[in-house]
């Protein structure tokens, strides 16, 4: 007999849950798209667009998944041959460094595993060894979905600035925007990247590149014009938005899970995020006092906010998935970019996610290496319980 009937919970690094709100909101006939509320509500996104970055920086909107956006933003600074430093902490800045490489860009890689956030003094090392400037761009990820690592990017600028190095700092924050604090601006982060479908509640399907005067001055000859920022920006007709239909729907959600943003409040929702990955670890804490289960990143400091990692050991991670959702309406993350795939999980907290949700996938995890016989300590929940209520 399955328990799992109902309404099912969504609990992968997205895409993540979708508010209500966002999908009445696209539940609507095709709009006009050559004049009228379409085009007054597009113009409208942009300023909260750059509120949610923290930035006055440029915002260009693309139709295409976060893959999209990777190419949108190395087009537009690259030329062939220039060199990009990697810093990996997890699959996700790897991709980054192959699609730069297909652009034809030189690629340095320092990786540093599954389980640790970039090393900054390295960093600094090898950019003050760089005495000849060959390096363009310095990619980062700020919240690995992967790994679940969350990297210092305002350190990552303060090593740049120390070293007097010009490299571009150019950061994906496609798992954390309006999870985990980010402030562009204030980071010295020159172009960023992020999709709609995480922290920003909306179906997958459209990205964003934020970029300020230093990117667009390193204008490179990889771009096209599809991927050109330029026309998208304060464009002399509505088309010039997208290059061509906007994503309409799209549009639509996005502007109603901009407005439930800004009326929680960009601050609140970032303790929101914090205060439930806390209620998260409090029961791994307990749950990885016996046997094989622990978290992925072992420094809190480095935790997301917004996704968690762990590794539960091969058959495990698949078999306590397919239990979670078959007799429980739970669908956790899978072990994506670790090997072996099946000895991990993970489980996606962002967007539009309350204590009781967490609460519910807790319980169900519980169930489940209680079903299979998974070994774990006791007293995962009640740990859960007290965090919850110490935060409350």
């Amino acid at each position: 007999m399955s328990l799992s009937q109902g309404r099912p919970y969504l609990a992968i690094p997205g895409p993540s849950v979708m508010p209500d709100a966002v999908l009445q909101s696209m539940h609507r006939a095709s709009p006009n798209i050559y004049e009228g509320e379409l085009h007054d509500l597009t113009d409208s996104l942009v300023p909260d667009l750059k509120h949610v970055a923290m930035t006055d920086s440029n915002v260009a909107i693309y139709i295409g998944n976060g893959h999209a956006a990777w190419e949108a933003a190395l087009a537009n600074v690259l030329s062939a041959g220039d060199t990009v430093l990697v810093l990996a902490t997890g699959r996700f800045c790897i991709g980054w460094g192959e699609m730069a490489e297909g652009l034809g860009a030189k690629v340095e890689t320092i990786d540093y595993g599954a389980q640790s956030s970039i090393a900054l003094a390295q960093v600094e090392e090898v950019l003050a060894s760089d005495k000849e400037g060959r390096i363009k761009a310095v990619l980062a990820v700020h919240v690995d979905t992967s790994t679940s690592v969350k990297n210092d990017i305002a350190g990552l600028r303060d090593v740049m600035d120390r070293t007097g190095h010009s490299a571009l700092l150019m950061a994906d924050c496609i798992a954390s925007l309006g999870c985990d604090r980010f402030e562009m601006d204030a980071w010295g982060v020159d172009v960023m990247v992020s999709g709609c479908q995480k922290g920003l509640m909306t179906p997958a399907g459209v990205s964003f590149v934020w970029y300020n005067a230093k990117a667009d001055a390193a204008r490179g000859d990889r771009v096209t014009a599809y991927w050109d920022w330029r026309p998208r920006v304060n464009p002399d007709y509505y088309f010039k938005y997208f290059d061509g239909t906007a994503p309409t729907h799209h549009l639509y959600g996005l502007r109603t899970a901009l407005d439930l943003i800004k009326a929680e409040g960009l601050d609140q929702v970032f303790a929101r995020h914090e205060k439930l990955a806390q209620i998260i670890w409090a029961a791994f804490d307990q749950w990885s006092t016996t046997g094989p289960m622990h978290l992925n990143i072992a420094d809190p400091a480095h935790r997301s906010h917004a996704v968690t990692s762990v590794a539960i050991g091969s058959p495990n991670g698949d078999a306590l998935r397919k239990w979670c959702e078959q007799n429980c309406g739970l669908t956790l993350g899978i072990g994506l970019g670790r090997e072996p795939a099946d000895g991990f999980f993970r489980i996606g907290h962002m967007g539009h996610v309350n204590a009781h949700m967490i609460m519910g996938v807790l319980g169900t995890i519980d169930a489940g290496l209680k079903a299979l016989n998974i070994a774990h300590g006791d007293g995962a929940l009640a740990a859960a319980a007290s965090a919850l209520a110490a935060r409350a």
